[in-house]
């Protein structure tokens, strides 16, 4: 019995110093440091907005705010800052990219504001109905509870 707890003993301390050595970095696993190149990034994304500006020429300007009209352009564009910002290993979007982003932004669609549809109550009658059935099922339901729980006869 003796032997059973010695080598659970071991096994414990050699768990504990594998897991020190894990967690302190000694196993030889060592993490690469990815560093974004900002300025290599900076200098390859205004290739995709110069791209992004030839194709939006082919589309009216009075069609710009319409996505459908050119949402295969800005698929493009935004899969080609995305590739670029990866070359430059950096993550994507990042502040500089989101930066740019919103400059093409400005350039093509500053003119197109959303309209905004004010909320209004419904009707009376319609709000009416809308409070009272929920409530009327509700006193319904409780009735029906309370009526059948009375009546011992029928639950046995």
């Amino acid at each position: 019995m003796e032997t059973h707890a010695f080598w659970l003993v071991q096994l414990f301390l050699f768990a504990l110093c594998v897991n020190g050595l894990m967690t302190l970095g000694l196993t030889g696993a060592r993490q690469k440091v990815i560093v974004c190149n900002e300025s290599l990034m900076l200098e390859k994304l205004p290739r995709c907005g110069k791209s992004f500006e030839e194709m939006m020429k082919k589309v009216d300007s009075k069609k710009w705010c319409n996505l459908t009209e050119f949402i295969t352009y800005y698929d493009n564009f935004s899969l080609c800052t995305e590739r670029e910002a990866s070359a430059a290993r950096c993550f994507w979007p990042n502040r500089l990219a989101q930066g740019f982003i919103i400059g093409i932004h400005k350039q093509f669609f500053s003119n197109c504001t959303s309209e905004k549809v004010p909320w209004e109550d419904p009707p009376d009658e319609i709000l009416i109905t809308l409070i009272l059935i929920p409530v009327l099922l509700m006193v319904a339901m409780t009735s029906l509870v309370v009526w059948c729980s009375k009546r011992s006869d029928i639950l046995v």
